[in-house]
């Protein structure tokens, strides 16, 4: 069992938060290797698995991806019968890549002498021959192809990767900062009930142009359900290479400008409608807002395009190409009450083809609504740059997907089934948290040659100059947890570290953005350097920074340079609540601490105290009686950023208007109203983004951060 553990990279122990080692069950074993389609229910099971793992090299002629950082030769192995090796050749094919600088053509490998090793495999001979990929192969993604005396043929991907980005010169010389955002929660005067990717482009321009700020992370825009009821989060999308139509914003649209008064009158009044929640505090209702919108959407839809417009349709429909006419056919149908994971049609299939060609007419209205999400996030990018940010838009990419969405069912061959991730017990999280995601089945994907993992990075860094991963240790190790456990009873699963951060950094270099990855939570000791090495930023968070003792806040000039530093998260209260304590009261309310909530209280007391004594012994708050009020110290907390090395640093728009109200609370669901909290300031009054340039906490927390 732990040899065929090890084969599937699972790990049958592991160190908890606290350094205590633990070793995980048999029954999450034998529940995880049911995930990589694996019986190892008994002995003579799992007996018979180990066996057919050894054989798994011997029976595949040549590796199913090589992934090599670039400048390194490899050696390349090649398995075939005896009988076919006398004149086997192989070759590569290089890309073509323009962004690459690539020129295509081929490449002759050469077959390298010494030792050949055989084994009988289902009585025919194997015989392993080793074949050198050179050095000098570009960065970019090539093919390998081999070809038998017998004309036995087989063919693999070859990724050439960065071996490190490097910081652009501009980055080097002078560090950057910017603000975090829910796009949602910033509405202007003009929104339909939540913001959209016309208030981020104006956002852009206020903070970059007004403020001298460099970037606006974003929470992830990937698509969600095609009909209500919408998933909160934004963790929790559909589908990540596709972008959520509820920030389109509907007046926008080109076609909209020529259309006749009736539609006009339309979009106005539906505007008019969602708009009411403009000023309203409570939460966001996506569900409300959402049919308004797309009953407009409908209605510029079925307007004429100009020629122009037509092709550049066509061009986009045709540049995503089949993945986008997958996800357009999975909204329709989900929109027409059949949910395809709810049958036996794959995505793949003839079926799913005529399934297409039956709903062309819905098919083409959502592809048509990607491409006006996707010109309207373009639009906000330039935007963002014509403002002076260096670095404009930073994406962020969500760990997983839904279990039951558009992902779920078209990459149903590259994720694993009746598996969840999440991840182990913590300080913040003392019960563990299950993410309802499905998880990448590492050896899937190398089948297919990485290539749905690249289609979803190209597509989230279209419009961005750098992008933020969400728990990057998932491109290391991902907490597993069989849907018949719960996440204290989960095994960390391994991938192939080099080909996952490698593909990134390719993608990444490809599209000249920066990487920033969220670091945060256990991780075996290397991963931080490992990531600082490949030229990757990692996140440092005030109230997480501590020295080795675990209670001693870290000093400014400890902190990491590679790295986007912030004072907090979406995943804490804002900085003036945590001050007061209120992320005790509300996880006590919540019923998510996993001891008293007095030990809690005074725990959270002591790191207050602990922080004020570091910012005092900077300069940055007096001491003494009466203490300094909250917005004192938010501010004191920003420009304690500015003493840190770290060449990001990030502002979150909730503290820069002295909002009180949490984001997000991990581990609960439906008890707090996750992802649907407007942006407010500390007395509850609605914050418009309008009103920005004139709100004094906002001018003072970003004067703060920016030395002003």
């Amino acid at each position: 069992m732990q040899r065929l553990a090890e084969a599937y990279g699972i790990q049958t122990f592991f160190y908890d938060v606290g350094g205590t080692k633990r070793d995980v069950s048999r029954a999450t074993v034998v529940a995880l290797l049911e995930a990589f389609g694996v019986d190892a229910s008994t002995p003579a099971a799992a007996a018979r698995a180990l066996a057919t793992a050894n054989q798994r090299e011997w029976r595949t002629i040549v590796p199913p991806s090589v992934v090599v950082r670039v400048g390194t030769a490899v050696d390349m192995p090649v398995c075939i019968p005896e009988s076919a090796a006398g004149n086997l050749q192989a070759w590569l094919e290089l890309d073509d890549d323009p962004a690459l600088d690539g020129t295509g053509g081929q490449w002759q490998l050469t077959r390298r002498e010494g030792e050949e090793p055989t084994r009988v495999i289902d009585n025919e001979t194997i015989v392993r021959l080793t074949f050198s990929i050179p050095a000098g192969v570009p960065l970019g993604w090539h093919t390998i192809h081999a070809r038998g005396a017998d004309g036995t043929t087989a063919r693999a991907a070859l990724v050439v990767v960065p071996d490190h980005l490097e910081l652009s010169s501009s980055l080097a010389a002078r560090r950057a900062w910017g603000l975090m955002v829910q796009i949602y929660a910033g509405r202007s005067r003009r929104s339909w009930g939540l913001g959209d990717f016309t208030d981020l482009a104006e956002l852009a321009w206020i903070a970059g142009h007004e403020r001298g700020a460099d970037f606006i992370l974003t929470n992830p825009v990937h698509a969600p359900e095609a009909v209500p009821p919408l998933t909160p989060s934004p963790y929790l999308p559909s589908a990540r290479a596709f972008v959520n139509p509820v920030y389109i914003r509907p007046e926008a649209i080109d076609e909209f400008a020529y259309a006749p008064d009736d539609v006009r009158d339309l979009v106005h009044n539906l505007a008019a409608d969602a708009g009411r929640d403009n000023t309203d505090p409570a939460t966001i209702d996506r569900d409300r807002v959402w049919p308004l919108k797309s009953t407009a959407l409908e209605a510029i839809f079925s307007l004429p395009r100009s020629a122009a417009r037509e092709s550049q349709f066509e061009a986009f429909r045709k540049a995503r190409g089949r993945a986008l006419t997958v996800f357009a056919l999975w909204c329709a149908l989900q929109e027409a009450g059949e949910p395809p994971n709810e049958t036996a049609v794959a995505a793949s299939s003839p079926e799913a083809d005529a399934l297409a060609e039956t709903h062309a007419a819905r098919v083409e209205y959502y592809a048509w609504l990607q491409w006006i999400a996707d010109s309207q996030l373009a639009a906000a990018q330039r935007r963002a740059k014509e403002s002076g940010m260096r670095i404009g838009l930073m994406s962020d990419l969500a760990v997983g997907v839904h279990p039951e969405g558009a992902d779920a069912w078209a990459l149903a061959d590259v994720l694993a089934s009746g598996v969840t991730v999440g991840a182990p017990p913590d300080a913040f999280n003392q019960q563990g948290q299950d993410w309802s995601q499905p998880p990448w089945r590492p050896d899937a994907l190398a089948a297919a040659g990485y290539a749905p993992y690249r289609a979803m990075i190209r597509a989230v860094l279209r419009h961005a100059g750098a992008i933020r991963v969400d728990h990057i240790l998932g491109l290391f190790r991902l907490w597993w947890i069989p849907d018949t456990l719960g996440p204290q009873q989960g095994a960390y699963v391994t991938f192939d570290h080099e080909a996952m951060v490698g593909i990134l950094a390719l993608e990444a270099h490809r599209a000249g953005a920066l990487v920033v990855g969220e670091d945060l939570g256990v991780a075996e000791p290397w991963v931080h350097s490992y990531l600082s090495e490949r030229g990757m930023l990692g996140s440092c968070v005030l109230w997480f920074e501590k020295m080795d003792d675990g209670v001693t806040p870290r000093p400014p000039e400890w902190y990491r340079r590679l790295a986007m530093t912030t004072v907090t998260t979406h995943d804490l209260p804002p900085s003036a609540a945590y001050l007061s304590g209120q992320h005790v009261e509300l996880r006590d309310s919540l019923g998510v601490l996993g001891r008293p909530v007095e030990a809690e209280r005074e725990a959270a007391s002591a790191e207050r105290e602990a922080v004020l004594t570091l910012l005092s012994s900077l300069g940055l708050v007096p001491r003494g009686e009466p203490e300094p009020p909250n917005a004192q110290i938010v501010l004191a907390l920003h420009r304690f950023l500015l003493a840190t090395p770290s060449v990001l640093l990030g502002v979150s728009l909730p503290d820069a208007v002295g909002e009180t109200r949490a984001e997000n609370m991990p581990g609960t669901d439906t008890e707090y109203p996750n992802w649907k909290v407007p942006l407010a300031d500390g007395s509850g009054l609605p914050v418009l983004l309008d009103d920005l340039g004139a709100n004094p906490t906002f001018l003072a927390v970003t004067a703060a951060v920016s030395g002003r």
